[in-house]
């Protein structure tokens, strides 16, 4: 007997998840997001809508899968470790390969919104999803 659940055969629209403010252990400044999927097995796909105000930016975090942003509206900054900072801007689709160790934020003057796109873990697997680090600091969020 298998202990996966039921696939969806017929579609269908899903509630809304109610808006959240991001931790303060992962974010500095004001974030907000929205859960749009979080994948029920076989799928693992997960995207949120994610909104930064000016200088909201996410701490050093790496992905065991890789994540995908698609910036849906106003400008933005993503940096890899070692890497230069990297001005985002609406129709920007940015790839980080898995376990790549990255940030990204809002530039200090305006608001940015993108949608992070990542898979979740294989089932059972010891290795978080999504590994947080330090928060960025002001030195190295003003290069």
């Amino acid at each position: 007997m298998s202990s996966r659940p039921e696939a969806r055969t017929t579609m269908e629209i899903l509630p809304k998840s109610p808006t959240t403010k991001g931790s303060a252990d992962w974010f500095t400044g004001d974030v907000y997001y929205d859960v749009i999927v979080f994948g029920e097995e076989p799928s693992r796909m997960r995207v949120n809508k994610v909104r930064f105000t000016p200088c909201a930016r996410t701490a050093w975090h790496r992905h065991a899968v890789g994540q995908t942003l698609h910036v849906t509206e106003g400008v933005g900054l993503i940096q890899a470790r070692g890497g230069e900072i990297i001005e985002i801007r609406p129709g920007d689709t940015i790839y980080t390969p898995p376990q790549q160790w990255h940030w990204h934020g809002a530039t200090p003057h305006d608001f940015m919104a993108h949608l992070a796109m990542w898979d979740g873990i294989s089932p059972g697997s010891t290795i978080p999803e999504t590994e947080w680090g330090a928060h960025v600091t002001d030195e190295e969020y003003g290069k």
